[in-house]
């Protein structure tokens, strides 16, 4: 059996330790309402009573490789998905323009998104997209280069009457 001091100031009890937990879920007492038990002396806290002391949270121990969900995940840098973007466009125009200006673009963007990527990973992910990005913008700029390579030789072949 408990007595408590109301919000008044008056003394209230005896009420049972089911009736105090009734009042806390109503609402009627807070963590700081005073209780004393019969045979004691000292007022304390609600909250300071072992009955109404909040059992320790559950321990979860995540295997490697799982994020903490605590944490916000890092967001996926847009010069990465630029870089993937511009690259991918460049592939295909690598035969008619060369890529440009796609591919060096790409290039840019993927260069400075693995740039920031690196220095701030916990903030940027996007890793993947931006080395995908670079290499399909280099192989765009190689590829064009070697259509262009080639167009020159066949029109100076052409021109010099070789063929």
């Amino acid at each position: 059996m408990y007595k408590i001091i109301g919000a008044d100031g008056k003394e209230y009890g005896p009420v049972t330790l089911e009736q105090l937990r009734q009042w806390r879920d109503e609402g009627r007492l807070n963590n700081d309402t005073r209780v004393r038990g019969e045979t004691e002396t000292d007022w304390r806290r609600l909250a300071d009573l072992s009955e109404f002391a909040a059992p320790p949270p559950p321990t979860f121990n995540a295997p490697p490789g799982f994020q903490n969900i605590s944490t916000p995940p890092a967001s996926i840098n847009g010069f990465a998905i630029a870089g993937l973007v511009l690259g991918v466009i460049s592939l295909p125009l690598c035969f008619c323009c060369m890529g440009l200006p796609f591919n060096l673009l790409g290039l840019i963007f993927s260069v400075i998104a693995r740039s920031q990527i690196k220095q701030q990973p916990e903030t940027y992910s996007g890793k993947g997209l931006a080395l995908t990005g670079l290499i399909c913008s280099i192989v765009s700029l190689v590829l064009g280069a070697i259509i262009l390579a080639f167009s020159i030789v066949l029109n100076g072949l052409k021109f010099t009457g070789l063929e």
